[in-house]
């Protein structure tokens, strides 16, 4: 039977939920870390991510007129 946790001090119903979570997460820092390709700088990725956001907002608002 899984053990429950207190939702106050876990987002997670279960022990063994949060540990399968743990689990899927480093592994999906250790393949990050072991990709060969080119790393980005911080400031070039935010800028990525803002151009994005930039482009849906413009394209909402066209959607709006």
């Amino acid at each position: 039977m899984p053990t429950p946790l207190d939702p106050i001090v876990s987002e997670f119903a279960t022990v063994e939920e949060a540990e399968a979570y743990d689990r899927w997460f480093r592994a999906k820092i250790q393949a990050a870390r072991d990709n060969p390709g080119p790393l980005i700088p911080h400031d070039e990725a935010m800028a990525r991510i803002r151009n994005k956001l930039h482009a849906r907002i413009k394209e909402k608002e066209k959607l709006r007129k």
